[in-house]
């Protein structure tokens, strides 16, 4: 796996982007110079190709980054996508479908920004082709004994399952799991975990162990693994692993010692500047644009029901300080009258009409840019909570209090990766999610999240 913005790539599905991106590329250059025949003799002059990239160059790249941006927006590398064929073939087609769609509308309106010579149609043509034989071939390749690694689970418990569970699903990872201590059966002692793990050794030519026990005192072969870490056999701990295929950091057996000697978990004054200013620039930014807006929300709000526009609650943020979030309202007045502090439940009745729609379009957010203009909140973190709840799950789950050494956010990696939790094993779930975060913040990682969540948005995922 590789690691960019601080978060795990599996590099096979790298390997997809820039063979796609290649590909775009050269199906419309073909077109293109196939297409106008005067920029296919430039290439016999010296300095040629260089007239024919600078002319053909910036249009084509605009085209690739449109593909790519699509083909992300539909999921197509994710890794569920990739094991489904026909619904997989069908997002390819609305992929091309939709280029082609926006290419001949931009011939229409603005004909000057085209080759010419119906390059843009035939383009679309070689790339269907070309694009579905790449999908393919990457298919084939992936299932290759040959281009996968050999790994070795040692252990037999619930997490050594889920982990060998979770590695046998990821097809893209490139990982084969040869064995694991789950298949040997009966009472394992140290000789039987020592026998079967050196046995499969010899026999696959393992890559990797990766320890996933829970006793380790007794049981753990430490001879046999630095034998095999000796003769070039990486060994490696399952939370680090579970942490790269799952972007979460499980809470069940994590030791305080991991916390504090882990890569990551480190914030420098520079970086909380940096993060501050690029957050007070953007609120300023995103508050006036939605200026606009804030006259039509007040009027839908105001017809729908009666109460205030705007909704105040008490959350805790950076250092379990307490601060006032503000919100449009979505529910009734009375919504919590009889009930106290409690979480939105799958359709909830107290939500109005209008605050439906404000929540799945995610409009009743925009007050909280007031918050990050104060500082109170980021753009991106761990989704503030309410001091109610704080102080029950912070004695229920460990680690919670965690969350609350950065500044809460808008939106956050837990938001992208999970869906709205009301329940107890939810918040267990989205502080796995606000443990990774925390680990890996950066401001790649910021806008990685951004991304998302506009994808999210646009597509109308995950509204409670």
């Amino acid at each position: 796996m590789i690691r960019l913005f601080k978060v795990y790539y599996p590099l096979r599905v790298l390997v997809l982007l820039v063979g796609e991106a290649l590909i775009v590329w050269s199906s419309f250059l073909l077109a293109t110079l196939w297409r106008n025949p005067d920029s296919l003799l430039l290439l016999n002059v010296d300095g040629g190709l260089a007239q024919v990239l600078s002319r053909l160059g910036p249009r084509i790249l605009v085209v690739t980054g449109a593909v790519l941006l699509l083909s992300h927006l539909f999921d197509l590398y994710d890794s569920a996508s990739l094991a489904q064929m026909s619904d997989h073939a069908f997002r390819l087609l609305l992929v091309v479908g939709s280029i082609a769609l926006a290419l001949a509308a931009l011939a229409k309106s603005y004909p000057q920004a085209m080759p010419g010579n119906d390059s843009a149609f035939w383009g679309v043509v070689i790339l269907t082709f070309t694009l579905f034989g790449w999908r393919a071939l990457y298919s084939w390749m992936v299932k290759q004994p040959f281009l996968r690694e050999r790994v070795y689970v040692l252990g037999a418990g619930e997490r050594a399952e889920r982990l060998v569970r979770g590695l046998r699903q990821r097809v893209q990872l490139g990982v084969e799991v040869v064995g694991w201590t789950g298949d040997i059966g009966g009472e394992l002692t140290r000789e039987r975990l020592a026998s079967h793990l050196m046995s499969l050794a010899r026999q696959r030519a393992l890559h990797r162990v990766i320890v996933a026990m829970k006793d380790r005192r007794q049981s753990l072969p430490l001879e046999e693994l630095l034998d095999l870490r000796l003769h070039g056999v990486r060994v490696e701990e399952a939370t680090s692993w579970l942490e790269k295929i799952s972007g979460r950091i499980e809470v069940e057996q994590l030791y305080p010692s991991w916390l504090i000697f882990a890569e990551g978990f480190r914030f420098s004054s520079f970086f909380r500047m940096m993060r501050r200013t690029a957050n007070f620039s953007v609120a300023l930014i995103g508050s006036l644009a939605s200026l606009p807006l804030l006259p039509f929300i007040i009027l839908a709000i105001r017809l729908d029901s009666p109460g205030p526009v705007l909704y105040r609650q008490k959350r805790v943020g950076r250092g379990g300080q307490i601060f006032h979030c503000y919100k449009f309202r979505t529910m009734r007045q009375d919504a919590e009258a009889d009930t106290g502090a409690t979480w939105a439940l799958d359709n909830d009745p107290r939500i109005t009409r209008v605050g439906k729609f404000l929540r799945i379009s995610r409009l009743d957010e925009i007050p909280q840019l007031w918050c990050v203009l104060k500082g109170d909140m980021h753009f991106v973190g761990p989704r503030p909570e309410r001091p109610e709840f704080v102080e029950w799950l912070s004695k229920t789950i460990p680690y919670y209090g965690v969350r609350h050494s950065v500044r809460p956010g808008i939106t956050g990696w837990a938001q992208v990766k999970y869906k709205y939790g009301n329940t107890l094993e939810d918040a267990r779930e989205k502080l796995q999610y606000d443990l990774f975060y925390i680990k890996n913040a950066s401001l790649g990682l910021d806008l990685l999240i951004i991304f998302e969540t506009i994808k999210i948005v646009l597509l109308g995922h995950g509204a409670k």
